[in-house]
């Protein structure tokens, strides 16, 4: 009896709570609730963690180059396209990098946003594919903890961020992860080509400059809202996420430049292969 008073007064908090979710993303898939995604994400945890490894461990790697340069250029492909999508419906039409609030209207520039943030949210699903490919071919040490923490982390907050404010300042750091993801699965992309083309690859020392400029960006922009009068932004505990996300990766890129670049040591085992994606010589080989 007491277990079922529970279940029952979880769901009530659940319907009260989910009632001022965002009507215009009824209908995307993975919308309905967090659940769908919280599986997607407990199995590819699972998978990158224990079942893979044990899968592959009396196996030889899978020869996946061919398949890595579509996915990498793949993925610059779309970052490109989400860029556009996100620029063209706000941060290059009138939204002033300041306190630019959520726009619930079914206009078409409003409704351009909200698919924008939905295709990043699922884009987030696509490049859990990193991972399982670092599994399959038994680079399982740059399977770290930092790496699996942000890929899973990205898409279950996301959906929150779609489900109830998919626009306004909150899709900056979006907006900005994808112009990275340009760069960065570029040089992905170049390295899957094989060895004939590495000698393009001369800009590699600059790809975790890249990421601290990302990180330190949108730790700036997102503290603005701290020192602004009277910003209607509707949902601030996401500003504060999102700034606690900035400045933690923030912290842990710069303690890997410190490491790696100033004092000329190999970096902490669990900073080793980079924090985002993991910006290592192997990963395209």
């Amino acid at each position: 009896m007491a277990l079922n008073n529970l279940t029952l007064k979880a769901a009530s908090l659940y319907d009260e709570w989910i009632k001022d979710a965002d009507p215009r993303v009824d209908g995307y898939p993975l919308m309905s609730s967090p659940l769908p995604q919280t599986v997607i994400i407990g199995a590819y945890i699972y998978f990158v963690t224990h079942l893979g490894p044990k899968f592959m461990e009396n196996r030889k790697p899978f020869d996946l180059r061919q398949i890595m340069v579509f996915y990498n250029f793949g993925v610059v492909a779309l970052s490109i396209y989400m860029t556009y999508e996100f620029l063209m419906s706000g941060w290059a039409t009138g939204y002033s990098f300041r306190c630019d609030i959520v726009d619930y209207s079914r206009s078409p520039m409003a409704l351009r946003m909200v698919r924008a943030c939905w295709l990043y949210y699922f884009s987030k699903f696509i490049e859990l594919l990193d991972t399982v490919f670092f599994v399959l071919r038994k680079k399982n040490a740059q399977v770290t903890f930092l790496h699996v923490f942000h890929h899973s982390i990205m898409p279950w907050t996301w959906w929150f961020g779609v489900k109830f404010a998919p626009g306004g300042l909150g899709t900056f750091h979006g907006m900005l992860n994808c112009i990275v993801h340009i760069i960065m699965y570029t040089y992905y992309g170049i390295c899957s080509l094989g060895p004939a083309y590495h000698k393009y690859l001369w800009w590699k020392k600059h790809m975790t400059t890249i990421q601290l400029i990302q990180f330190i960006l949108v730790t700036i922009h997102i503290e603005q809202i701290y020192f602004m009068e009277n910003c209607p932004y509707q949902y601030p505990i996401f500003m504060f996420i999102i700034w606690l996300y900035g400045f933690l990766f923030l912290i842990l890129f710069l303690h890997f430049w410190y490491h790696a670049y100033t004092k000329g040591h190999r970096p902490p085992k669990y900073l080793k292969n980079g924090v985002s994606n993991g910006i290592s010589k192997n990963k395209a080989e």
